[in-house]
């Protein structure tokens, strides 16, 4: 699976994560099953670390909305899952 996207919701009694990704194949467990669901929460678990450590490095707002309730838009780099890890390493 490859993760595209992550949207994080804050409401007043919960947090929503919407996790966006793509299968390689169509082979794998059901939308519904319990496997499907450890695989999901761990591609999320996987990208919110990335954007963790990506804004370490720090960001740069890219765009604003609003008046009174605001959205700014950060933008971080990150690493290429095919970059190898010494490249990354060197990087920072």
């Amino acid at each position: 699976m490859t993760l595209q996207r992550l949207i994080i919701t804050f409401k007043p009694e919960e947090l929503e994560i919407r996790t966006l990704y793509r299968r390689r194949n169509q082979d794998g467990p059901g939308p519904n099953s319990k496997a499907c669901r450890r695989e999901v929460e761990e591609l999320s678990r996987e990208g919110l670390r990335q954007a963790l450590a990506s804004l370490e490095g720090g960001a740069e707002c890219v765009g604003t909305s609003g008046f009174t309730t605001r959205e700014d838009i950060l933008s971080v780099a990150l690493p290429r899952p095919d970059e190898p890890a010494a490249a990354r390493r060197a990087a920072s």
